[in-house]
C-alpha cells in the first residue's frame, strides 16, 4: 500500500501560506503608494529578499521601513533611493553583509541591524550623517571587522554591540561624545579603554558578561551613580577590589574607581599584566551562528 505524500502536502501548504503572505505584502506596498503613506510595516511575512517589494525603490517618501523577522539575506545598494528613510529597522533576518551605499542615507536617524549574521561592516560606514541608534546585537562583529571610519559617527545617542565578538573597545570610542548608551554585553572583552572616561553624557553601560578583570580610574569621570543611570556589569572576572565593592553595589564600584587607592592598585596590576585566566565562552548555539534563526 503506498504511503501518502506527507512531505509534499507539507510543502504544498508552505508554498500557499508563503504566497498569501506575499499577496499582502504587495497590498501593503500599493495602499502605501496609492495613499502616500510614509511608514510601511512588513514584519513576518516571509520576506526572503527585497525583490519581493516591488515598487519599494521608487517609493522616495518612505520615512520608516520595518521588516523584522523575515528572511532576507543581503540589502541592494539601491536601498539609498530611499532618501527620506529615518528609521530603518531590519532585526532577525539573515543578512550577512550591507552595500557601502547604505551609509548615504541623509535622514537616517534609527537603523535595527540586531540578530543577523554579519561579519563586518562596509567600507564608510561611519559616514552617516544624522544616525542617532545603531544596533547590531546579535552578530559576529569584533574590533578588528570595524571600517576605520566607524568612530566618525559623532551623533551617535545610543550604540548596542551586545553578544558579539568583542575583546577589546577601540580607544576611539572616545569620539562618540554624545553617547548616552553603550552596550558590550556578552562579548569576551579583557579591558576596557582609558578614553571610555570621555564619554561625559554616558548615563547606561552595559559590560556584564565578559572577561573584565579591572575598570580604567578614566571611567571615574562619568556621572553613572545618579538615579536615573543604569550600570550592568556583573558575571565578569573582576578581581578582589572591585568584586568586593560590586557586592555592595554599582555605586560603590564607581566611588572606589575615583580613589588615589584604586589608581595605584589599577597601575600596579596595568604594569604586572595581571589578569585572570580566561574562561573559553561556547558560541556554538550563539543565535547569529545557527543555520536558521526564524
Amino acid at each position: 500500500m503506498e504511503k501518502p505524500a506527507n512531505n509534499a502536502y507539507q510543502t504544498s501548504c508552505t508554498d500557499i501560506f508563503d504566497f498569501n503572505k506575499m499577496s499582502k505584502v504587495r497590498k501593503v506596498l500599493e495602499d502605501a503608494k496609492e495613499h502616500n503613506i510614509t511608514e510601511i510595516d512588513l514584519v513576518d511575512k516571509s520576506i526572503a529578499s527585497f525583490e519581493d517589494m516591488p515598487g519599494l525603490w521608487s517609493m522616495y517618501n518612505v520615512t520608516r521601513l520595518t521588516l523584522s523577522h523575515n528572511k532576507i539575506k543581503s540589502v541592494p545598494p539601491s536601498i539609498a533611493n530611499l532618501v527620506n528613510l529615518e528609521v530603518l529597522t531590519l532585526f532577525n533576518n539573515h543578512i550577512e553583509e550591507l552595500p557601502t551605499s547604505i551609509s548615504s542615507l541623509p535622514k537616517l536617524k534609527i537603523l535595527n541591524l540586531g540578530m543577523n549574521r554579519l561579519n563586518s561592516l562596509p567600507r564608510g560606514f561611519g559616514a552617516f550623517p544624522q544616525l542617532e541608534v545603531l544596533d547590531l546585537t546579535y552578530n559576529n562583529l569584533n574590533e578588528k571587522t570595524l571600517p576605520g571610519n566607524f568612530f566618525m559617527l559623532e551623533t551617535l545617542r545610543a550604540l548596542y554591540f551586545g553578544d558579539n565578538d568583542f575583546e577589546k573597545i577601540p580607544a576611539e570610542i572616545g569620539n562618540l561624545k554624545n553617547l548616552q548608551i553603550l552596550c558590550f554585553r556578552e562579548n569576551d572583552l579583557i579591558s576596557l579603554p582609558k578614553e571610555i572616561g570621555q564619554l561625559t553624557r554616558l548615563r547606561e553601560l552595559h559590560i556584564q558578561g565578559n572577561a573584565l578583570t579591572l575598570l580604567p580610574p578614566e571611567m571615574g569621570n562619568i556621572d553613572l551613580i545618579s538615579q536615573r543611570c543604569v550600570v550592568r556589569m556583573d558575571n565578569n572576572e573582576w578581581l578582589p577590589p572591585i568584586a568586593d565593592q560590586l557586592a555592595i553595589g554599582v555605586s560603590h564600584v564607581i566611588e572606589f574607581i575615583r580613589t588615589d587607592t584604586y589608581k595605584f592598585i589599577y597601575d600596579r596590576n596595568a604594569q604586572q599584566g595581571n589578569s585572570a585566566p580566561r574562561k573559553p565562552k561556547d558560541k556554538s548555539k550563539k543565535i547569529s551562528c545557527k543555520r536558521d534563526h526564524n
